[in-house]
């Protein structure tokens, strides 16, 4: 049989020298958003502080082969997850002297594996529920919904209010039931960076016997340095009766290489149903926190390192540069006619829609793209219109002040642009097609007419069309084609 691999293949014929691997993976790299510089707006969190990726590379290298599957085979990862898990608890009102004294954790791969356990554990501790059920907010993560999927739990979800865009806690009461088994809500919200009321839902839930899971993977390591600053941060930690366990990305704010996150409960009793045991086989008794087996203590060295090294006052001074940079993008976005803020900033997002119909949101995201600044567009929903995600990082705070004119221009573009029509054919399409309905055939003429369909990995430059096509069509329509058409783009490279 004939070798046909190329050169460029994953896997060559012969080995390639290293120096040379690096710079063609340096070359793929090239082809990304900018992780550093504060223009990327979703997706990385960067502190801009001068060594640290260098101590988290490092860190992360004397950490890469270690496995966490086996504790006492490895006491240092032992050790420092064990740290990071009382550092986290002890920022979120856990810990000695504390209401919640006895709280336990584990370290995560990320918010999502985060919440599947945080769903696994309330799930089995109730095994004589045989349909058990989820409580979340309209605006909790779509990590929720994961969950549920993967753990069979049905998922009941609270609508939010179009003007606070937080869940009712009286609606949330009332959606409590005999086979629920969580409730959950966010602090803050990833979509619009509000803190639903915690208080509220965590005494309902315990008045009902539910745990009550608050979903602090966005802003759980940047809140309290927040209220430190002064900002009025409502109670959303183990300071409010009835919370259960929290979440919180390592990651995100604490500014750690990906993944890292960890999960928190208020006592052991209520952690013990997250394990995994198996011992009914002839090989090792299996024991697993979370649900990968064998897992890396790279990223779990790197997050070690990066607390280590930026300690209390580091978080502190970054939580400030972020504040006045959330500050100052507030009165960018406001700066501009035809925009308005979804909701007043409470934490590091800045959200905005738009009021002018000849200022097309899709148009704008991409017209700012072509100025270097990256955002997040966020279709329609349920009443709330289409928006724009900022997650602003301390890196942003050198640039923020270019960011006023760029968005100012990038408006003047769109509204010059006009807004994205779609055919009226593929808007009638969007309406009434059914997610079955889908043939590889009509999928890959779609993909044509939005330029997806080049080789694999290709995007098309701007995204407006692709944007406006999804916010057309009804969710379960908006996933279906999501699917198929990141299906086209994962090919492999022969």
């Amino acid at each position: 049989m004939t070798d046909e691999r190329t050169d460029a293949s994953a896997l060559p014929e012969h080995g390639i020298p290293a120096e040379r691997v690096l710079d063609e993976i340096r070359l793929l790299r090239a082809q990304d958003r900018p992780t550093h510089g504060g223009q990327l707006f979703a997706y990385v969190y960067d502190p801009a502080v001068p060594g640290l990726d260098e101590l988290a590379a490092t860190a992360h290298a004397a950490g890469a082969h270690v496995n966490g599957l086996d504790p006492t085979a490895f006491p240092s990862l032992l050790a420092m997850e064990n740290a990071l898990v009382g550092a986290a608890a002890g920022l979120l009102g856990g810990g000695p002297g504390s209401t919640a004294p006895d709280v336990v954790g584990s370290v995560t791969s990320g918010g999502t594996e985060s919440l599947i356990l945080a769903v696994k554990a309330a799930r089995d501790a109730h095994p004589e529920i045989t349909t058990p059920r989820l409580v979340v907010p309209a605006s909790g993560h779509a990590a929720f919904a994961k969950a549920a999927h993967y753990l069979r739990v049905a998922l009941d979800v609270v609508p939010v209010d179009p003007k606070t865009l937080r869940p009712d806690p009286a609606e949330t009461a009332a959606a409590l039931g005999p086979d629920t088994v969580l409730v959950a809500c966010s602090a803050p919200s990833y979509a619009h960076g509000v803190i639903d009321p915690v208080a509220e839902i965590a005494a309902a839930a315990s008045a009902a016997g539910v745990r009550c899971h608050v979903d602090a993977c966005f802003g759980g390591w940047t809140l309290p340095y927040l209220r430190r600053l002064g900002a009025p941060v409502p109670a959303f930690d183990f300071g409010v009766p009835g919370v259960t366990s929290i979440s919180v990305d390592l990651h995100k704010y604490a500014y750690a290489p990906k993944g890292v996150s960890v999960l928190l409960h208020r006592d052991p009793a209520l952690r013990a149903p997250q394990y995994f045991a198996y011992a009914d086989w002839p090989g090792y008794t299996m024991i697993n926190p979370t649900i990968a087996s064998t897992r890396s203590g790279g990223p779990i060295a790197a997050a070690y390192a990066t607390l280590r090294h930026l300690g209390d006052d580091g978080y502190l001074r970054l939580a400030a540069a972020t504040r006045k940079a959330v500050a100052e993008l507030t009165e960018a976005v406001r700066g501009v006619p035809g925009l308005r803020l979804m909701a007043e900033p409470e934490s590091t997002v800045v959200c905005f829609t738009a009021t002018d119909p000849e200022l097309d949101l899709f148009v704008l995201v991409d017209e700012l793209t072509a100025r270097g600044w990256h955002t997040q567009p966020q279709l329609s929903y349920a009443g709330l219109p289409a928006s724009v995600h900022l997650t602003v990082t301390a890196a942003v705070a050198p640039r923020v002040g270019e960011f006023g004119p760029a968005l100012a221009e990038a408006a003047k573009a769109a509204r010059a642009a006009g807004p994205v029509v779609l055919p009226e054919e593929l808007l009638t399409l969007a309406g009434t097609l059914t997610p079955e309905a889908l043939t590889p055939e009509l999928v890959g003429g779609l993909a044509t007419g939005l330029g997806l369909a080049g080789s694999a990995g290709a995007l098309p430059g701007r995204m407006a069309l692709v944007n406006t096509l999804l916010d057309a069509a009804p969710p379960a329509l908006r996933e279906r084609l999501l699917v198929e058409f990141v299906g086209l783009l994962q090919r492999p490279s022969w």
